[in-house]
C-alpha cells in the first residue's frame, strides 16, 4: 500500500471550483476593469471639453452693483519678498540702527556750550503705485511689492485711503484721502 491510495472515494468537484473563481472574485475583477477604463477616459474628456473645466475670466464686461460692505485693508507682503532698492544709498551721517535711546554726545552742562542742532532724519521715500484697471467699483493697483484690488475706503500702500474712483476726460483716476490723484498710465 502506498500513500497515493485513497481509503475512501473523493467526491467530484463542484462547478464553481472547476472554473476557479467565485462570484466575489468576478465582481472585484469587473469593478477594477471598469475603474481603470474610467481613469483612462476622464483625461480625454477634460481635454475635449475645456469649456466645462476652465477657470472663469477675472474681468468681464458685465457691470453690476456691489454690496455695501466695509472695505478690507490691503495685505502687505513679507519683507523677504520685497525688492531691494539699490538706487538709494544711505546717508553717512545718519545712524541706520534704530534704538530707543538718545545719546548725550555733544551736550554739555548748563554752563557749557549749547547743544548742536540735531540732524534731521528724513522720512522714508513715498511708496508710489500706479493704477492698472478699474471695473465694477474696484481698482487694480500695482506697487513694488505686488498688485492689489481695492475699492473706496480701502487702505492704499502709502497709508492713505481710497476716497473716490472717478472718470475725468474719459480716463479713470483714483483720488486718495491725502488728495493725491493717480491716473492710469
Amino acid at each position: 500500500m502506498t500513500d497515493f491510495d485513497a481509503d475512501k472515494a473523493v467526491p467530484p468537484l463542484r462547478r464553481s471550483e472547476v472554473r476557479g473563481r467565485s462570484f466575489t472574485d468576478r465582481l472585484l475583477i469587473a469593478s477594477g476593469v471598469t475603474l481603470a477604463a474610467l481613469a483612462a477616459f476622464f483625461p480625454w474628456y477634460v481635454f475635449l471639453n475645456p469649456q466645462e473645466f476652465s477657470i472663469p475670466p477675472l474681468w468681464q464686461d458685465a457691470r453690476r452693483d456691489l454690496p455695501d460692505t466695509p472695505a478690507k485693508d490691503v495685505v502687505s507682503v513679507s519683507p523677504a519678498a520685497m525688492v531691494d532698492n539699490d538706487d538709494v544709498a544711505p546717508t553717512p551721517e545718519l545712524d541706520p540702527v534704530r534704538t530707543a535711546t538718545v545719546p548725550n554726545l555733544g551736550r554739555e552742562g548748563a554752563r557749557g556750550a549749547a547743544p548742536s542742532a540735531p540732524i534731521e532724519q528724513p522720512l522714508p521715500p513715498p511708496t508710489g503705485f500706479r493704477l492698472m484697471h478699474v471695473a465694477n467699483g474696484r481698482a487694480m493697483i500695482e506697487d513694488a511689492s505686488g498688485m492689489y484690488i481695492v475699492r473706496v475706503g480701502s487702505v492704499l500702500p502709502d497709508n492713505s485711503k481710497l476716497a473716490t474712483l472717478e472718470q475725468r476726460e474719459g480716463e479713470w483716476v483714483i483720488v486718495t484721502s491725502k488728495g493725491d490723484i493717480y491716473k492710469r498710465r
